[in-house]
């Protein structure tokens, strides 16, 4: 077939992946041998950074080059049938290669809303934010949608605050709740029901979903996407229902690495990376496909049971991890792009480098040049083809929710510094996360506010484990000032801090149905796969 003047994109995003648990990030028990391939067949980051540490906000800013709190979009969702996602307002890679005549897909999760006013509205579908085409998760992958393996919904509910409520407010709701038991059965227990489905386009196809046989389902969707589309320009965003619990138990990988069900899990997504490569590659479209390894954030460091030990990931020397603000273990991920016979095999960049870098990137690429709105990310190329030395972001900001919680600075030299304002209060004293609560908050009782700012030189001390003082760090004083007005220069371009908490909670005439609501329920049919 006639080569394609336009690239096509390939990116493959794992949910909950921690830098730790790969080969080529420094892991030697765990097999990674296809991703580990990916890196050395291409350019490995190794600084690079997710722009929040939970799934939705760091989706959103992943999705159009933007910190989360230009949309409004920092909550994690908590039911499908809520109204919150991405605002109409936002424009995406997708819609933007859209417009330069690419295909575009997404296979697997999305988590950025659905509906608005009623069900089929679909405001925040994937259909609506440039991708012509979905299947998968239009939530997300959670041990709710497994019988036995517990509840993340009130997790969830800690991480938007919404337990630090007034007592007139918890009142109301009660009375709301017993109201919503008689009509509605009980929202939470049928959780499974209004939150695991799966969409083709805007058809539920299945509800609830079988979770065993969802892996060889998006691997099949994600591979003939692809051999549809052979013959021009596409955009492929494969964001995998790995390795957010519950963790899968398929057969062929089952007790098979050394680190029980986890390590099976990332096994499992090698061996699906490893598929969607040789796609790309046996159909003689690597040398004109980017193809690009991520995570959305870090390793989940609390999720543990006592059946099956760890299920969250490992974050490597990193501190922290999911939900913990800036702390380096939460939003330092892997990064690599591959793209034979365009980016040198086996280099690698220590510059720090975004995930919102992957939108003007794509533009670039696609050769768009319309004008835009205001971006934090910068195009990539010139760093990945090693045309430059030096990444353009001077200045990252890191936020806890909607707190800026940390700023990043790389002024000239090695050093890279590191300011957090606040830190979470880890639970049990001593430990290394929130295991009390599960999860890490953001506001009030839950955080400690440091007078003057914690400062560490994260490139000599990566582990952010000795900070510096007046004595240690000549500059002292200029880091403190210069990242204080570049805090006030990014504050002064956020305009939409508009955040409603009503929008997560769930509305019944949102609720995605197949059948008749509430009586909703249908199984796709798997043979063809």
């Amino acid at each position: 077939h006639v080569r394609n003047a336009k690239p096509n994109f390939v990116l493959m995003m794992v949910d909950d992946l921690g830098i730790g648990d790969v080969g080529c990030y420094g892991n030697n028990t765990i097999r990674t041998p296809n991703i580990d391939r990916l890196a050395s067949e291409g350019v490995k980051l190794t600084q690079h950074i997710a722009a929040a540490p939970l799934c939705t906000p760091s989706r959103a800013a992943f999705m159009t080059g933007r910190y989360a709190l230009r949309s409004g979009r920092v909550q994690v969702l908590l039911f499908l049938g809520g109204s919150g996602g991405l605002p109409t307002s936002e424009i995406t890679f997708a819609k933007r290669l859209q417009q330069q005549g690419y295909t575009t897909g997404l296979v697997g999760k999305w988590h950025l809303g659905v509906n608005c006013e009623h069900r089929g509205d679909h405001c925040h579908h994937p259909n609506q934010h440039g991708f012509s085409y979905f299947y998968g998760l239009p939530f997300t992958l959670f041990n709710d949608c497994l019988p036995g393996h517990g509840s993340d919904i009130l997790v969830c509910v800690r991480v938007c605050g919404l337990l630090d409520v007034s007592l007139w407010l918890l009142v109301a709701l009660f009375c709301l709740s017993i109201l919503a038991t008689a009509v509605w059965y009980v929202p939470f227990k049928l959780l499974p029901t209004w939150n695991c489905i799966i969409m083709r386009n805007q058809d539920v196809i299945e509800q609830p979903m079988t979770v065993e046989t969802l892996p060889q389902r998006l691997l099949g969707e994600a591979q003939n996407f692809i051999k549809r589309n052979v013959d021009r320009p596409f955009l492929l965003f494969f964001s995998l229902a790995h390795v957010h619990t519950p963790l899968f138990k398929t057969p062929a990988f089952a007790g098979k690495s050394r680190h029980g069900c986890y390590g099976d899990n990332i096994e499992e997504v090698d061996w699906i990376i490893g598929k969607v490569t040789e796609t790309v590659d046996s159909l003689g479209l690597a040398n004109n496909t980017l193809m690009y390894f991520t995570s959305d954030h870090g390793g989940h460091l609390e999720d543990a049971n006592s059946v099956m030990g760890q299920t969250g990931g490992w974050n490597s020397i990193y501190k922290g991890g999911k939900a913990m603000g800036g702390w380096e273990g939460g939003i330092r991920v892997p990064g690599i792009f591959r793209w034979p016979g365009r980016l040198a095999a086996g280099r690698e960049v220590d510059e720090p480098t975004s995930l919102m870098d992957l939108y003007p990137t794509l533009k670039y690429l696609a050769k768009d040049t319309q004008p835009d709105r205001h971006l934090d990310g910068y195009n990539l190329m010139p760093l990945l083809e090693g045309k430059v030395e030096r990444s353009d972001h001077e200045f990252m900001f890191h936020y806890c929710g909607i707190y800026l919680n940390a700023v990043r600075w790389h002024p000239p030299g090695d050093s890279i510094f590191k300011v957090h304002f606040f830190t979470p209060n880890f639970s049990p004293p001593g430990a290394g996360g929130c295991y009390d609560t599960k999860v890490c908050l953001c506001h009030g009782a839950h955080v400690t506010h440091h007078h003057p700012p914690l400062l560490y030189d994260i490139f000599h001390d990566p582990s952010e484990s000795r900070p510096l003082t007046p004595d240690t760090e000549p500059r002292y004083a200029e880091i403190l000032e210069q990242t204080a007005k570049a805090v006030e220069r990014h504050q002064s371009t956020l305009t939409n801090k508009q955040v409603s908490d009503n929008k997560i909670l769930w509305r019944p005439w949102l609720q995605p149905c197949c059948g008749t609501f509430p009586f909703c329920g249908c199984k796709e049919d798997t043979l063809h796969v």
